[in-house]
């Protein structure tokens, strides 16, 4: 069967709506008939597809008591489910890239990851997270508690039905993020997860020089039912991308990182060296 276009915001948006609903207790039946809809365009709204106006969107919120936050929240996303690309801009709090994030990778079957400075997001130690937010230029801003709780969630993406190949440089694993013991455990979590079958880690070393990653650290996000997307991230934006001519781009670059990189024992030899 095909796979279709459905766009992350749709999805995510999607989601909220359902979510939204459900915290009601009543079926999308009860909540049509109480706004005198069809029960049909409820069920439009749950899967993405809109085909309502914002103040219907803003009633049916209001009717499931949705909080002002979480609102803003949908709206937002409402009015973005047109576009094939999400831009977000984090405000304070839990950044809304992660959340966005996390909702995507619940949905995906196999994940790859380019990280060229860092360890990869759902490698990452509370120990690792916390450090680099310290260093960080919105230190002032984020919640690490709540930023801690919404990463340590992602860790139940790791399950033996998907599949997860992360490609880091060597540099990541050298950089000293919050010393030299925290870097330890950190280097041996990643070991400890590339036991597991489904997990592999490609390393590609300093000494191979010019690499195709070069532009910078990227998420491949596949899905069973959808196309796939790819997800990059700046200082304060994030950024999704479904265009088919992008994501030939970021197909290709991942063909080359899979040539460049040492293999699975190889960068497994390569870690526990910088350890010892």
């Amino acid at each position: 069967m095909p796979k279709r276009f459905s766009s992350v915001v749709g999805r995510s948006f999607g989601d909220g709506v359902r979510d939204a609903i459900r915290s009601t207790g009543m079926t999308q039946r009860q909540i049509a008939e109480l706004l005198d809809w069809e029960e049909a365009k409820v069920s439009d709204l749950v899967k993405g597809k809109g085909g309502v106006t914002e103040v219907e969107l803003a009633m049916l919120l209001g009717l499931c008591r949705v909080p002002a936050e979480d609102a803003r929240y949908l709206l937002a996303l409402f009015r973005e489910s047109r576009e094939k690309g999400f831009l977000v801009f984090p405000e304070d709090g839990i950044p809304d890239q992660v959340r966005s994030l996390i909702d995507q990778e619940r949905l995906a079957n196999k994940i790859t990851m380019w990280s060229m400075n860092l360890i990869p997001g759902p490698l990452q130690t509370p120990g690792y997270v916390t450090a680099l937010i310290e260093r960080s230029a919105r230190a002032k801003t984020i919640n690490i508690p709540e930023v801690l709780a919404a990463k340590t969630a992602r860790q139940a993406i790791f399950h033996h039905s998907r599949k997860f190949v992360f490609y880091i440089h060597e540099q990541a694993l050298r950089l000293p993020v919050g010393g030299p013991r925290l870097m330890q455990d950190q280097l041996l979590h990643v070991l400890a997860m590339n036991n597991r079958n489904y997990i592999t880690v490609r390393v590609v070393p300093v000494e191979f020089g010019a690499h195709a990653g070069l532009s910078g650290s990227f998420y491949h996000l596949s899905y069973e039912k959808y196309e796939p997307v790819v997800f990059t991230e700046t200082e304060n934006t994030s950024l999704f991308v479904e265009d088919k001519a992008s994501l030939a781009t970021y197909t290709e670059v991942i063909k080359l990182l899979d040539h460049q990189a040492l293999d699975a024992e190889e960068s497994k030899g390569l870690i526990t060296s910088i350890l010892t």
